[in-house]
């Protein structure tokens, strides 16, 4: 009798045994996915951890219901970091499963089936009882497990799905989250019969009559360039609007032509033409070969370079090393926005080697990303920390990117990792390098490298003529003493962006906090209205006309009285990114100004498009929260107004000096990066503060030391 200790996708404490049927046993391997019923009627597709002889002492084991891989899904290093992962952050393989494995790649007994529109369904050779689930689903537009039980009077239903699967008469879906489909495109091709040119010319003087038709077949032959044999996308016919679909289907009726589906890829390749290797500075040349050297001696290197250092170059020398080993390389960035510039970046030296992940693309995209990599044609993957689960075969290099991130951090819901941490674990594993890259290091990092846990290497000039930017504190009691200030711009900071937007140059405006205002208060009796759940104060949001909260995404509509006393006098308290936005717009009219933070950002595309229109100079104002802060590389920003250092240095967190300082240094770093010098200024009520002075001296090491 075979056993295997599968994992399940579920929040369970240990892993559950099951038997494999005999006429299963040669073909289970570890890493696959397996058919499970758990409970009375659930099923699930869990995956093979391990294969042995035990049987279980305190329950009877079932039998699996079937394979689903041919190969494994996953392969012995990931199971062993989804082992490491349970037991270091102290969660179940189940939660680390379920996160890990794209949801186009789970099935349960939550799963419905349709009709799949594009096939030609033929009832030749199939059984009686996957005739009966056609017809059904001709009347209904799907059936759940349970509909299918019912309609067959019987439990054991999954043979015949996965027959009708296999034929592609039906897809398979969740009802939550789309289950994987392939894109497929509609082709036509002419019948072998006419691919021969004395016939086609015989063809169009018979159709001499039908003008329409004739028309089309020219079409086919101009688009077909003359080659009588090739197969084209029928889209290419049915956008030209001169062109009859009529009189297409005539000519497919008659035999003419050919119609048929092609399984296409999401990501096409584009056949770019690559360009020579990255051109390095004497400093960046020496700290390139300095990696290389360090990695003789240890694993995990930190490159600390300062903003504008050059940092990107050298990561594409040490990809370029990698693959030319014939390796795989994985390139974290702490958020999605990074990944729009850096893509081009990338595809710029390595064409279509890139692959990207992250949870803006579909279930069907992620499923094509994970397959890409286990078939090699994705040789570097630009992802966020989900990336980390990779199905990578031979992972040379882990970069990192602005290690010191907290959005590497998965804080809810389980597993609660850190992607920086873990990726030295994964590299460990595939006995690949680690490159942590920061401008300002975690304390944690920087300490490692100090003590020679990690190797140091150290970039402390800006790249090419670039200078560093001059930053300089505005004291708000002050201005509001001697009321120079108006509402929350002081007029230092207005008279700065006045003179940059006549010089034609950029600005971005920094505030860590997005909505309108951070909450309205009553001005009689100080009430606030707060989360029924959280029982947090809501955020104001002024373009939808609602109060949300941030942790649970409650939403409910600004009351006009209070609750509380009666009173109309409810007022905003703080600001938050809509609001300088808006009070911008008032001051600057005719300058054109955007807002990137989570509500402009949550539809797909819509980081490329405010970066594009930043970095094409159609926005001349970029106002954001921490997604400004890092990584974006804008030519032509000479001025960073960051609107209140206060709320960050006193956040109530043990950590918020510490990233106070990372993310007014990111954000400072964004100005002057090429040959014009940048000025950063930064509104605050306390100038004397510790933290301001080292911000202002740009220096990082004193930070650490205090």
């Amino acid at each position: 009798m075979i056993y295997i200790d599968v994992i399940l996708p579920l929040a369970l404490p240990r892993l559950f045994t099951y038997i494999v049927p005999k006429e299963l046993k040669d073909d289970i391997i570890v890493g696959q996915r397996v058919l499970v019923q758990f409970g009375k009627k659930k099923i699930y597709s869990a995956v093979v951890a391990k294969i042995h002889s035990i049987s279980p002492d305190v329950y009877e084991a079932k039998y699996i219901l079937d394979i689903l891989d041919a190969t494994p899904l996953l392969d012995a290093i990931q199971l062993k970091l989804i082992h490491w992962l349970s037991e270091y952050y102290m969660c179940t393989q189940g939660e680390i499963l379920k996160y890990a494995i794209p949801a186009g790649l789970r099935l349960s007994s939550e799963s419905n089936i349709s009709l799949n529109k594009n096939a030609i369904i033929s009832t030749e050779g199939i059984d009686e009882r996957e005739i009966l689930i056609l017809n059904q689903l001709y009347k209904t537009e799907s059936l759940s497990f349970e509909d299918v039980e019912k309609l067959l009077g019987k439990k054991n239903i999954h043979k015949y799905i996965k027959s009708l699967l296999s034929r592609e008469y039906i897809v398979l879906y969740e009802q939550i989250s789309e289950k994987y489909i392939p894109k497929k495109t509609t082709k036509i091709k002419l019948h072998q019969n006419y691919q021969d040119e004395s016939k086609i010319n015989l063809l169009l003087h018979e159709l001499e009559k039908n003008p329409k038709q004739s028309d089309f077949l020219m079409a086919f032959i101009h688009e077909s360039k003359g080659k009588l044999a090739t197969n084209l996308e029928k889209s290419i016919f049915t956008k030209n609007k001169r062109l009859s679909p009529s009189s297409f289907k005539t000519l497919l009726k008659n035999g003419v032509f050919e119609e048929y589906f092609e399984i296409v890829s999401r990501f096409p390749e584009q056949n770019l033409e690559l360009n020579s290797k990255a051109i390095l500075s004497q400093l960046q040349q020496e700290a390139y070969e300095s990696i290389l050297n360090t990695f003789s001696s240890k694993n995990t290197v930190l490159l600390h370079g300062i903003t504008g250092s050059g940092k990107t170059e050298i990561y594409i020398e040490l990809i370029q090393e990698v693959l030319n080993q014939g390796q795989q390389v994985l390139y974290l960035v702490p958020e999605i926005a990074l990944t729009v510039q850096l893509v081009n970046r990338l595809k710029f030296y390595l064409g279509d080697k890139v692959g990207i992940y992250h949870s803006r693309y579909s279930d069907n995209e992620r499923v094509e990303v994970w397959e890409g990599i286990i078939n090699q044609r994705f040789k570097i993957v630009l992802g966020v920390r989900s990336s980390i689960f990779l199905p990578f075969k031979n992972l040379g290099l882990i970069i990192v990117d602005e290690e010191h991130d907290s959005s590497y951090k998965q804080q809810d819901p389980n597993p609660r990792f850190n992607a920086r941490d873990v990726s030295i674990v994964l590299a460990n594993l595939h006995q690949a390098k680690v490159v942590l890259g920061s401008a300002t290091p975690s304390l944690e990092s920087y300490d490692n490298a100090l003590h020679g846990n990690y190797g140091l290497v150290e970039l402390k000039e800006r790249y090419g003529n670039a200078q560093i930017p001059e930053i300089k504190l505005i004291d708000i009691q002050k201005a509001t003493k001697t009321k120079s200030i108006r509402g929350i711009f002081t007029n230092e900071l207005i008279l700065e962006l006045k003179e940059c937007i006549l010089k034609g140059e950029q600005a971005i405006f920094f505030q860590n906090r997005r909505g309108y205002s951070p909450f309205i208060s009553c001005e009689l009796c100080n009430f606030t209205p707060k989360c029924t759940q959280c029982d947090v104060s809501l955020t104001l949001h002024q373009f939808t006309n609602e109060l949300r909260c941030h942790y649970c995404g409650y939403r409910t509509k600004p009351p006009s009285n209070c609750n509380a006393c009666g009173s109309a006098k409810m007022a905003t308290v703080g600001y938050g990114t809509e609001k300088i936005a808006e009070e911008l717009e008032l001051l600057f009219p005719d300058v054109k100004i955007e807002r990137m933070d989570l509500e402009t950002t949550r539809n797909k595309g819509s980081f490329e498009r405010i970066i594009s229109d930043f970095e094409t100079k159609q926005t001349q104002i970029l106002v954001g929260t921490q997604m400004v802060t890092k990584g974006l590389d804008f030519e032509n920003v000479t001025l960073v107004g960051i609107i209140n250092a206060d709320n960050m240095l006193n956040f109530p967190d043990f950590r918020a000096h510490e990233r106070a300082f990372q993310m007014m240094m990111q954000v400072a770093g964004r100005a002057g990066r090429k040959t014009k010098k940048g000025k950063v200024l930064v509104q605050t009520y306390n100038t004397h503060h510790l933290v301001l002075e080292f911000l202002l001296q740009q220096d990082y090491y004193s930070f650490y030391l205090n």
